[in-house]
């Protein structure tokens, strides 16, 4: 009697719920494949007071790895929802297997690139934490991957901060700790999470009107995409026939100088980091030959939708805004009114609502949708946009690893398949950090676009003080 009593008891134990994949999450992680990675990074350079600081590094990475409990999950299909996936933490977790020390290195961003290339093993959790030594023994660099599916910009953000030396801060209120999915999902994002017995009727008109206007704002999204497909003016040097290889590239920028153009024409310090990108890409066309006269790339602007304290702490909440932008424009200071323009039209309209807001559709597909078209969505990319600028907050507060302050931080975007480059950039510390991801095949001439953002912000502050000195 007692084994059967404790036996029932056993079966009658809740399980928990399994920790599902946002449909975000879920669309990047299947449209990547084994030669189109799909992960994001960041390169950190720190200044290293001996040569042995590097190793050091690697310790500390890999032992406070194991306390960080985002680093020991792992991605798995599961049965319910058909197509779907689930993290769930890894048992044995082994860190050593995610850290490892290069060889010493006289150039950071060649190492990165050539890490890049290299896959996620997604049978493990999915991230990795390379050391590199500086060949001179002053400075080191780390590059974290983490998959898209694991984490966005923000969270691998926490994710890196989590084995970052302790800082002495005041404490902070913590978010609150994720709803567990529960219940059917059904298709439309009112009606999710609801179990059908705790469905009370009188709250029914109020989610059939929810789930319509969500399948309104769907469409809107299609057609918007449908319109900014028909007059492309791009140049074939935004893309090419995947190759897997990788190039990265970093660029420095004073902070105080694109705040000495965004005072004197107005508009956001992100207007003007956008606007610099154009300037930059007409130099480099116009410099390997391409030419830039006509050119008006599509470029993606992701926007998060995620809400301080509130939001999921992993899943992807993202939307975007579709800019044109001003490449053919020949005048820096009219190429920047060009972006703040166009900025303000989205903005004006809302992430929720035109061409850019095609992630959003990822909510409107079920799993076996997702694991399915996942091919096709990953081939479809090159026709929703030209490029990828991105920006991704950073503290202001200095980080150090082992002590070792870090100087320098270059977020790496994914590439999506088709296309030649990606662009991310980050304030830290009074600087800006732009990190440049390209097809290594198709893009061999990366420094030249890294040296046209240089000169295309030193043009801006020249024409923004053209114009304020007195006649």
């Amino acid at each position: 009697m007692k084994s059967q009593h404790s036996q029932q008891s056993q079966h009658s134990r809740p399980t928990q719920s399994p920790d599902l994949l946002a449909p975000l999450d879920l669309a990047f992680w299947n449209i990547e494949t084994a030669e189109h990675p799909m992960h994001l990074g960041a390169l950190g350079v720190f200044a290293a007071g001996s040569p042995g600081d590097a190793q050091h590094a690697a310790e500390l990475l890999a032992a406070r790895a194991a306390g960080v409990p985002g680093l020991r999950m792992r991605i798995r299909g599961v049965r319910i929802p058909v197509g779907g996936a689930a993290r769930e933490p890894v048992p044995d977790f082994d860190p050593l297997g995610h850290v490892q020390l290069a060889q010493p290195t006289a150039d950071f961003h060649a190492a990165a690139g050539a890490l890049m290339e290299r896959p996620l093993d997604r049978a493990r959790p999915p991230w990795e934490a390379h050391v590199l030594p500086g060949a001179d023994g002053t400075s080191f660099a780390v590059l974290f991957k983490f998959h898209h599916a694991l984490a966005d910009g923000l969270r691998a953000l926490t994710l890196a901060a989590g084995v970052m030396d302790p800082m002495d801060l005041p404490p902070s209120r913590p978010a609150p700790a994720p709803e567990a999915p529960r219940g059917l999902r059904l298709p439309f994002p009112g009606m999710r999470d609801l179990r059908l017995g705790d469905l009370d009727p009188r709250k029914l008109p109020g989610l059939v009107r929810e789930s319509a206007s969500s399948a309104v704002t769907a469409l809107d999204i299609g057609a918007s995409v449908v319109r900014a497909t028909l007059d492309v003016r791009s140049s074939p040097a935004f893309s090419s026939h995947p190759t897997g290889t990788r190039r990265t590239e970093g660029v420095v920028l004073e902070l105080d100088d694109v705040h000495r153009v965004r005072k004197s024409v107005g508009g956001t310090v992100n207007d003007v980091l956008i606007a610099v990108v154009a300037g930059a890409l007409r130099r480099w066309l116009d410099e390997r030959g391409d030419g830039s006269e006509g050119v008006r790339p599509r470029a993606l602007i992701p926007v998060s939708r995620r809400r301080p304290r509130t939001a999921h702490p992993q899943g992807n909440r993202l939307s975007g805004y579709l800019v044109k932008l001003p490449v053919d424009e020949g005048d820096p200071l009219a190429r920047l009114r060009s972006v703040r323009r166009a900025m303000d039209h989205n903005k004006d309209a809302g992430p929720q609502r035109g061409a850019g807001a095609v992630a959003l559709l990822a909510d409107h597909v079920p799993p076996i949708g997702h694991r399915i078209g996942g091919p096709v969505v990953a081939q479809a990319a090159r026709l929703l946009f030209d490029i990828l600028v991105t920006s991704v907050p950073l503290p202001s507060l200095g980080l150090r690893l082992g002590g070792c302050p870090l100087t320098e931080v270059y977020p790496l975007a994914p590439l999506a398949q088709g296309q030649s480059l990606a662009v991310a950039v980050s304030t830290y510390r009074g600087r800006v950090h732009y990190g440049l991801v390209a097809d290594a095949a198709a893009v061999p001439d990366l420094d030249v676009l890294a040296t046209g953002i240089r000169a295309e912000l030193a043009d801006l502050v020249r024409a923004c003080e053209a114009v304020e000195r007195p006649v």
